[in-house]
């Protein structure tokens, strides 16, 4: 439907080819970032799920209210025989895009291969022991003990064809980390409501409606053909919605609400956002690289932690940068999280409090440290980082600001080579547990993968993992609630706000905002 209105500006030609003009059926769809890789198991990144969530399908996913929908699987259940075993019926008819049938095979297949090594999704299946396949449309998860929210962990657990995974190389998971290139990295072969078309990553992929997709008679899907263009720079990307080159773009500048509202033919359509921005600090280490400290790690005083924590005035980002658009945070969990409280979000800012607490931890002269910030992937980053540079510098903390696309920034997490970051967490599950398994579990096994902090805490990790089998949630809920505790009063992380979702969309583009930021184009109708 996309509305051509003339040649868009000269750094967005500079960016991608655009075809002269579009069909009616065409969306034109841009954001700040790319997806990362089209690997569905390689990378647990928002960006890189939604672009996976138009090509392939998980057994189950979240509608716009956060309520599961059946999508592979038409229903699931605890086996009446087992309370180990969570079992799965499977959506009979079901194709991939080169024409082969679905079956069980392939989730036990995928399910496998998602829990290996380089898979960045392995956390959410730590509790499966195996993995079957009784009959071609019924599958069966056992876990080491009764799980009841596995189900959670499963909506963006996407299933691959074994056979095309076998043909091409693609049965081990992409090392992204370490650079790998691979077959399923640029190719892929979903089940989902589109097929690859195109793709060349950092400028456009292209996906065309899958006319034997199972849900065509069930979804609006109409939407023939998806041109996602990622426009780093925010006036060009906004310009793009304006001039009608695009149709609906994602990380709206806040500064540019007003103009894009108050423009025939588009809307700003608002909702909160599932996820929380913080910053990490490398606490574990007896001394790290990038400070001025010799033979120190000041973030391994937890007095240090607790100043930076206290000198963040959340409500002036929240003003000043993101023009009243977030939601000041004390906690790295969003409202939607089972575990949220009102009380442990409260924030308060004291700079001549965290002063004091820097003098009694020895440094009230204070030190320099470098920070690593992502500029391409949540809303404001940069901005957001260079105005916590300004917060730290009040309590003699000089800040080096070290800005970079994500490609470059998330890899350092990854490799643990960044002492002091921002990051965002979304919590797809809406469970506490998945923020412990990734972010507060000590980074080893099957967990703590995105846990760049070098925290680590036996007790606390028994705790994290008994969540997994606990059946009585009210004695769950307070494991939940204890581990808060522990959380809150290390200061781990220094939470800065949870995000509001700001999408620009062209007026006839029929769609609602997703809090999990993940646009789903087979529900769009066009008006």
């Amino acid at each position: 439907m996309t509305r051509t209105t003339g040649l868009l500006t000269a750094t967005l030609l500079a960016t991608t080819a655009m075809a002269p003009f579009a069909q009616a059926e065409t969306l034109r769809w841009a954001r700040a970032g790319d997806s990362l890789t089209l690997d569905p198991h390689a990378q647990n990144e928002g960006p890189t799920h939604t672009i996976a969530h138009q090509i392939y399908e998980p057994l189950l996913i979240r509608d716009m209210t956060g309520a599961f929908e059946p999508a592979l699987a038409t229903d699931w259940a605890p086996s009446p025989d087992d309370p180990n075993v969570w079992v799965f019926n499977l959506r009979e008819g079901v194709t991939f895009h080169d024409g082969a049938a679905f079956d069980a095979s392939d989730v036990v297949f995928s399910i496998e291969r998602a829990q290996t090594e380089d898979s960045d999704m392995k956390e959410l299946l730590t509790s499966i022991v195996e993995v079957r396949a009784p009959d071609p449309l019924t599958v069966e998860f056992v876990t080491d003990g009764p799980n009841p929210i596995l189900p959670s962990n499963l909506t963006n657990l996407f299933i691959i064809d074994e056979d095309w995974a076998r043909a091409n190389d693609a049965v081990e998971v992409q090392d992204y980390e370490g650079g790998e290139e691979t077959f399923a990295a640029r190719n892929a072969n979903g089940t989902g409501p589109y097929v690859l078309n195109s793709r060349e990553p950092d400028v456009r992929t292209v996906m065309t409606r899958f006319e034997e997709y199972w849900g065509m008679d069930q979804f609006p899907l109409d939407v023939t053909e998806i041109v996602y263009t990622p426009i780093q720079n925010a006036a060009t990307r906004v310009a793009a919605l304006l001039s009608g080159e695009v149709d609906i773009i994602q990380d709206m500048p806040v500064q540019d609400l007003g103009r894009v509202a108050g423009t025939d033919g588009l809307d700003v359509r608002t909702a909160p956002q599932n996820r929380t921005i913080f910053f990490g600090m490398n606490m574990g280490a007896a001394d790290i690289e990038t400070d001025s400290v010799e033979g120190a790690n000041p973030f391994a005083d937890a007095r240090v932690r607790q100043a930076m924590n206290m000198a963040i005035n959340r409500d002036a980002i929240k003003q000043v940068v993101m023009r009243g658009q977030s939601q000041p945070a004390g906690m790295i969990a969003p409202p939607f999280v089972n575990g949220w409280t009102a009380e442990l979000d409260a924030t308060s800012t004291d700079v001549a409090a965290a002063k004091a607490l820097m003098e009694e931890a020895g440094y009230g002269d204070g030190f320099s440290v470098q920070l690593d910030c992502p500029n391409d992937r949540y809303i404001n980053d940069e901005g957001i980082c260079q105005a916590v540079v300004g917060m730290m510098a009040q309590i003699g903390v000089t800040v080096n600001l070290e800005a970079m696309p994500k490609a470059q920034f998330f890899p350092l997490i990854s490799n643990r080579t960044t002492n002091f970051y921002m990051l965002g967490w979304g919590v797809p599950t809406y469970d506490s547990e998945y923020i412990f398994n990734f972010l507060v579990h000590s980074a080893e096994g099957d967990r703590g993968s995105w846990n760049a902090t070098g925290y680590s805490n036996p007790e606390l990790d028994a705790m994290i993992q008994s969540l997994a089998s606990e059946t009585d949630l009210d004695a769950r809920n307070d494991t939940i609630a204890a581990i808060w505790e522990v959380v809150q009063a290390e200061t781990i992380y220094l939470p800065i706000h949870h995000q509001v979702l700001n999408w620009g969309v062209a007026s006839n583009v029929a769609i609602e905002v997703d809090p999990e930021d993940q646009p789903k184009i087979k529900y769009i109708a066009l008006n």
